[in-house]
């Protein structure tokens, strides 16, 4: 997922998001474990989008960035 849409979602969107690629990378490396992962650069993928996900929610929560519907 791009950068630019993770922008657009809101609070509670970014917060399903980010539980959906928790459980991913943890089946993930549960595949590695067991060497059943075709491709390894999922896991590097999947740690990249969570970052990037905790990233906007920090925003919101420091006030850089403003959730819709709310003005400054």
């Amino acid at each position: 997922m791009k950068v630019t849409e993770l922008r657009e979602m809101n609070q509670l969107e970014l917060n399903a998001k980010l539980i959906e690629n928790l459980d991913a990378l943890q089946n993930l490396k549960f595949q590695q474990a067991l060497q059943q992962l075709e491709d390894g650069t999922t896991i590097s993928k999947t740690k990249k989008e969570i970052a990037q996900i905790k990233t906007v929610l920090n925003e919101y929560k420091l006030g850089i960035r403003v959730a819709q519907g709310e003005k400054e």
